[in-house]
């Protein structure tokens, strides 16, 4: 049988589904930051319309008692897949956008588990869970990350919008990585004389925040130093 089932996750979105000729329902898990429980009008929001948030909630489950393990991003979404608390973990931190890969291979995740009962999983948009071991070439195939622990496909950013690397990894390669612009991320110093956000702050669209101030990607500074594979 050729099932079609498939999980997203990312930084608003984790998803699955399964087979159409198998009884098993699909399953989208939406996965957002900073979003509150009154931001969407089916929980009660008037300043905004969700429309497509509201149908889905109409159509499958909602939810009016939730907890979480932690307040921020990488911490939760480690407890959301591991079923751990993060404080279990060392190292279960907000992370820089070139860091190690947190869950290890031979983990199990929520992920892994859909995989044994039938489903084809997928993680789509943010990760912020770390990728490789050590230092990460950006350049080649980037191992371990989703793949390693339960998602057969994935297509992500490595950490947030507002760090470096800024750039798609799609099944553990670079989307439209140019072999000639190759990248390298550093979190401690600009490249050579790469201009800044502190550096030159003419050059941007908007003033950054505290620490958002290092390499100028699409005229926003960033979290972090990028070289190369910025068009």
């Amino acid at each position: 049988m050729n099932r079609r089932s498939f999980l997203q996750v990312t930084s608003g979105t984790m998803a699955l589904s399964a087979a159409p000729a198998s009884p098993k329902p699909n399953i989208v898990l939406i996965y957002a930051d900073d979003l509150g429980y009154g931001d969407t009008s089916c929980y009660g929001a008037t300043a905004v319309k969700t429309p497509h948030i509201d149908r889905l909630a109409q159509r499958g489950l909602r939810f009016t008692d939730a907890h979480t393990s932690a307040a921020t991003c990488t911490p939760s979404r480690y407890s959301l897949l591991t079923g751990e608390y993060s404080f279990r973990m060392q190292g279960a931190r907000v992370l820089p956008g070139d860091a190690p890969a947190l869950i290890q291979p031979g983990r199990v995740t929520m992920a892994s588990m859909l995989q044994q009962a039938g489903y084809r999983t997928g993680v789509i948009g943010k990760w912020h869970l770390g990728l490789g071991s050590g230092t990460v070439n950006w350049n080649a195939e980037i191992t371990p990350g989703p793949r390693e622990i339960g998602f057969d496909e994935s297509f992500i950013l490595p950490a947030t919008g507002d760090r470096v690397p800024c750039v798609y990894v799609e099944n553990g390669r670079v989307r439209n990585l140019d072999p000639q612009d190759p990248i390298k991320v550093d979190y401690k110093g600009p490249f050579d004389d790469q201009p800044t956000g502190k550096s030159h702050p003419q050059l941007l669209k908007q003033q950054p925040s505290h620490g958002h101030d290092m390499t100028i990607v699409n005229g926003i500074s960033r979290i972090g130093c990028m070289s190369g594979g910025l068009g």
